[in-house]
């Protein structure tokens, strides 16, 4: 199952910066992100940058409450201490980015988790994993496809059972001039016969409506 979107905002970084340690860094283990996310400004920015935190669609084990994102200060500040030279007044808008693909990655999950319980899903924890290219990623890339410039391991909580979901991000060909297209392909890893029964019931459901698409009538 995957996922496009367009977008006339700049091109993201290579992988997600969030999720990269860094010297000395504490790491929390839920997000694999720094604990400690320095919402100070840097000595030599030049623009002022946001330092509220937007709440995500995404719950969290606790009930009621739900992942937050970085603020664009903390997204600056952690292309900065990668070595990432990117112009300041682009930064909010690849924040929006940043959130934008996550809330369709989630929209995503959902779609998968959709017929599997009667309790809504949560994310339990995440995992950036940009230099390890998946199984399906790989194997396309031998045949001439893109790799993709991120990858995300998430870990859905439904029913008292965990599902790792995998989530590879691609950049396409811009259709329209300066308007960048991504795509998300969201699926489970096959982990277990559960993950994978339900990988080829949705295989054998595309191809299904492949070969034999509903009569549209007018």
């Amino acid at each position: 199952m995957s996922s496009s979107s367009s977008s006339s905002r700049p091109t993201p970084p290579p992988n997600c910066p969030m999720h990269e340690k860094s010297g000395t860094d504490t790491i929390n283990e839920l997000n694999m992100m720094p604990s400690q996310l320095s919402h100070e400004r840097q000595p030599d920015q030049v623009v002022d940058l946001p330092t509220e935190r937007v709440i995500s669609s995404i719950p969290r084990v606790e009930k009621g409450s739900r992942w937050e994102y970085p603020s664009p200060q903390q997204f600056y500040n952690a292309l900065r201490r990668k070595g990432w030279e990117t112009p300041e007044e682009h930064i909010e808008t690849m924040v929006d980015i940043h959130n934008f693909l996550n809330e369709e990655a989630w929209d995503q999950v959902l779609k998968w988790e959709s017929h599997e319980c009667s309790e809504d899903p949560y994310l339990v924890r995440l995992q950036g994993r940009p230099k390890d290219l998946s199984p399906k990623a790989w194997w396309h890339s031998l045949w001439g496809s893109p790799r993709p410039f991120d990858r995300h391991d998430w870990y859905v909580g439904r029913c008292g059972a965990q599902r790792r979901y995998v989530i590879d991000y691609y950049e396409g060909g811009q259709e329209t001039p300066g308007v960048p297209v991504f795509f998300l392909d969201v699926r489970p890893a096959v982990d277990d016969l559960g993950s994978a029964f339900v990988r080829l019931k949705q295989a054998a459901s595309d191809k299904w409506a492949e070969w034999f698409p509903a009569n549209k009538t007018d």
